[in-house]
C-alpha cells in the first residue's frame, strides 16, 4: 500500500540560467494549486534564487547531491548543513549518473542519506538497474542490494527518506519502463521497506525514467507508485505542470 499524497520532483540536472530559471519557476508557480506535493532540485549555484522565488509558495526546493561529510578538507563538496541554510527540503543522493560517472558506492550513497537526515534534509535515494542487469534477470537483486545499504545505515530513520526507482536504461533515452514493470519493482521495494521498518506506507517511492505528460497518468495509476522524479520534462513548465496535474 502506497503513501497517500503523491510527490513530483523536478531534477534540473546541469541545466539552467538566470533568465531560464525565472521563466520556468514563474510558469510552475502560475499553475498552482496542485493536488500533490511539488519540488525542484536545482544546481547548487541556483539554490539562493530558487529559495527566494519559492519562499512564499507551497513549492519546495532541493539539491541534486550532498556530501557525506559535515565539514573539512573536501574541496568541491557541499554539506547537508549548507543546504539546510538555503531552506532545502530535499537532496537527491545516489542518482545513477553519479553512481556511473563518479563511482559512488551503495555505502557511500547510504552515508550521504544519513548526513542529509542529520541536517534536516530529506534524502531522495535513487536505485535502479542497467539494461544489461535487467536482461540478465538481475533487477530485483540489484535494487534490493542498493536499498539494503541505506536501510542498514539509516536504521530507525528509514521511514524519513524518499526512494526513487530509476531504471538506468530509461533515463534520458526516451524509453520508459511499462507501468507493469515499474509497479513490479515498486512493490518489491515497498515489501523490503516494510520488512525493515514496519512503516512502508509512510515512505514515498517515486518513479524516474523518461516521465512525460503522456505517460504520467498511467504510471501514477499503479498502486505503489507515489509520484515521479522528473528529468528532461521538468525543464519545460508546461510539461512539468501537466505531470503535476496527473499526480493530483
Amino acid at each position: 500500500m502506497s503513501a497517500a499524497r503523491r510527490l513530483v520532483v523536478g531534477n534540473w540536472k546541469m541545466h539552467g540560467s538566470h533568465p531560464a530559471n525565472a521563466e520556468l519557476l514563474a510558469g510552475i508557480l502560475g499553475a498552482r494549486p496542485f493536488g500533490c506535493d511539488v519540488a525542484v532540485c536545482v544546481p547548487f549555484p541556483y539554490l539562493s534564487e530558487t529559495a527566494v522565488s519559492l519562499a512564499a509558495s507551497d513549492l519546495r526546493w532541493g539539491a541534486q547531491d550532498c556530501s557525506a561529510h559535515a565539514q573539512g578538507a573536501y574541496t568541491g563538496e557541499v554539506s547537508a548543513a549548507m543546504l539546510a541554510e538555503f531552506g532545502c527540503r530535499y537532496a537527491i543522493v545516489g542518482h545513477s549518473e553519479r553512481r556511473a560517472l563518479h563511482g559512488e558506492s551503495d555505502q557511500g550513497v547510504a552515508d550521504k542519506a544519513k548526513a542529509a537526515l542529520g541536517s534536516g534534509v530529506t534524502p531522495i535515494v535513487c536505485v535502479g538497474e542497467t539494461r544489461e542487469q535487467r536482461e540478465a534477470g538481475e533487477t530485483a537483486a540489484v535494487v534490493k542490494r542498493q536499498l539494503s545499504a541505506v536501510i542498514h545505515t539509516l536504521a530507525h530513520c528509514v521511514s524519513e527518506m524518499v526512494v526513487a526507482y530509476e531504471p538506468v536504461w530509461a533515463i534520458g533515452t526516451g524509453l520508459s519502463a511499462t507501468p507493469q514493470q515499474a509497479q513490479e519493482v515498486h512493490e518489491l521495494l515497498r515489501a523490503q521497506l516494510q520488512a525493515a521498518s514496519g512503516h512502508a506506507s509512510r515512505i514515498r517511492i517515486l518513479y524516474g525514467g523518461s516521465v512525460k505528460p503522456d505517460n504520467a497518468a498511467v504510471l501514477f495509476s499503479q498502486p505503489d507508485i507515489d509520484g515521479a522524479l522528473v528529468g528532461g520534462a521538468s525543464l519545460k513548465a508546461a510539461d512539468f505542470v501537466a505531470i503535476c496535474r496527473a499526480a493530483g
